[in-house]
């Protein structure tokens, strides 16, 4: 479990890949101080496990599915990364509740300077987007951060000078794809509802329809 509170920028030193599956190093000399083999690393949103530890650098397995299903397999040396240690049962809890299971991925359709913030569009699925709400939260390559506004196919977030400067979304280009992880909460009031509907009478519309 993770919180979305990015602990440092890491940069990709080497990449090995085969048809299918990947194995990343990362420099990442910060999140390693107290880092053990088997530790769960968020990288760019994505939980991935340590399987290797020398000289201030890591090695994480990338699996299939894994690459099938996120940016990691667009990742080049040199290419800075998002980096997050597991939620320690001590630390404060900054952020929302964030699993490292990335549901998809989106792609940036603006970037708007507002004052002393950036607004950045991003669009994604009908099928994100129903678990989407203006004020929720949503992780966007593992940095949570919260939703101003949402359309049919797209989301808009805000990120303060601080957010900008200390993850990477502050390199994104219009174009650029980034990993997409809905609010875990929310996800499982979507599936129960939808459960229910299945089950019962009573649906959204008809409590709509009746003031509630």
């Amino acid at each position: 479990m993770f919180t979305g509170i990015i602990e440092e920028i890491g940069k990709v030193t080497a990449i090995k890949k085969d048809s299918t599956s990947m194995e990343l190093t990362l420099h990442c000399p910060k999140i390693l101080t107290d880092a053990r083999l088997g530790d769960s690393i968020s990288v760019n949103g994505v939980c991935l496990t340590i399987t290797n530890l020398q000289n201030e650098q890591m090695a994480v397995d990338v699996m299939p599915e894994t690459v099938k299903a996120t940016n990691i397999h667009q990742l080049k040396i040199g290419d800075p990364v998002n980096l997050e240690r597991a939620m320690s049962a001590n630390g404060r809890f900054g952020g929302h509740f964030v699993s490292g299971h990335v549901d998809g991925s989106g792609v940036i359709r603006s970037i708007r300077p507002v004052s002393n913030a950036v607004y950045i569009e991003i669009g994604i699925s009908r099928e994100l987007v129903e678990n989407c709400i203006p004020r929720g939260s949503i992780t966007i390559d593992g940095t949570s951060l919260t939703i101003f506004n949402v359309s049919d196919q797209s989301v808009t977030i805000s990120l303060i000078p601080h957010t900008f400067t200390e993850t990477i979304l502050g390199m994104k280009k219009v174009g650029d794809q980034v990993n997409i992880e809905t609010d875990l909460l929310g996800k499982y009031i979507q599936h129960h509802i939808k459960n229910k509907e299945n089950q019962s009478n009573i649906t959204l519309d008809f409590l709509k329809q009746h003031g509630f």
